[in-house]
């Protein structure tokens, strides 16, 4: 059963009355298809007035709905091959970002990315993608592999941000995100991001300094979350939807802004609707970004990038 959204109940209601009016038909020698028919058609319309017209809060909402494609789900549909490597050679293996060698297109490349996890256990597992220092330093060490083989880094960002808990911050939190966000800066291989759900704060940042950032249709990007704005500016979380507006946390904003390069469209109702289809858009969008940055010798990269983060703001 598919999970709707506050804003989505009349679109519920139809669709939930299309499904009774099928499970009638299939039982009974009552001729409904013009209903039913009529009926979709009403569902459709309804479904495609609500998108191309939702708010920066429900924009939010979309990105966080639990059944949108994870890391697991793009790693099957974009790689040919993947092989995950574990650990930071520190202290420990942090399943919130995952990351491995991987074959694109017949291409080999270094794929990393935030995993929440599809049901309660896994979201345990994978801290609900809210990634701890030794997934940072993770992350750095698989860059710096990537680096040294001439490998291009592919990032897929889809995180509330970074874990706030105390042990956290005991092992260096701030760091770890910085030296991961100075790390993406430095490499000399092509670096594409992807923001495919939740891009929050420097949990997001650190894995997206990257030569080319892409955006996923209703997916957001932010400093800090909504309700989190909200907590600081009003004392009170209910103003997160006057939060998301006036921070610009969208797709299209921040492509105005020059924050991301380009916006990949979702299929109608969004990622979590036809997951195979959104993970096809990715992989169009990741193989002609990489086929653009791979032209560009090492020097370019780093110089490409400097410039591109320099100029926001």
């Amino acid at each position: 059963m598919l999970t709707y959204l506050d804003f989505e109940k009349p679109i519920a209601e139809l669709e939930t009355r299309v499904a009774e009016l099928r499970e009638t038909a299939s039982s009974g020698s009552i001729d409904i298809d013009a209903e039913i028919g009529r009926l979709e058609s009403k569902a459709s319309k309804l479904l495609r007035d609500t998108y191309a017209r939702l708010t920066p809060w429900q924009k939010a909402q979309v990105a966080r709905h639990p059944e949108r494609p994870h890391f697991k789900d793009y790693v099957a549909g974009l790689a040919d091959d993947f092989l995950p490597l574990a650990g930071d050679r520190a202290f420990g293996e942090d399943c919130a970002i995952v990351g491995g060698l991987a074959r694109i297109d017949g291409r080999r490349a270094m794929l990393i990315g935030h995993e929440k996890g599809a049901d309660t256990a896994s979201r345990l597992r994978h801290n609900f993608g809210m990634a701890k220092p030794e997934g940072y330093r993770k992350a750095i060490r698989l860059m710096k592999l990537a680096d040294r083989f001439g490998l291009p880094v592919v990032t897929l960002v889809d995180t509330p941000g970074a874990f706030p808990g105390v042990q956290a911050e005991e092992r260096g939190q701030a760091e770890a995100i910085a030296r991961s966000t100075e790390q993406s800066l430095a490499l000399r291989v092509p670096m594409i991001a992807v923001v495919v759900g939740e891009g929050g704060s420097g949990g997001a940042v650190a894995i997206a300094a990257a030569n080319r950032v892409l955006m996923f249709e209703h997916a957001v990007y932010s400093v800090i979350s909504p309700e989190g704005c909200a907590s600081i500016l009003w004392r009170t979380a209910d103003k997160a939807a006057d939060a998301a507006e006036a921070m610009r946390i969208t797709a299209a904003d921040l492509h105005g802004l020059g924050v991301v390069d380009r916006v990949i469209p979702e299929p109608l109702g969004g990622a979590h609707r036809d997951p195979e289809g959104a993970i096809g858009s990715l992989k169009g969008a990741v193989i002609e970004e990489l086929n653009g940055c791979c032209q560009l010798g090492p020097d370019e990269l780093v110089a490409q990038r400097r410039a591109k983060f320099l100029a926001i703001g």
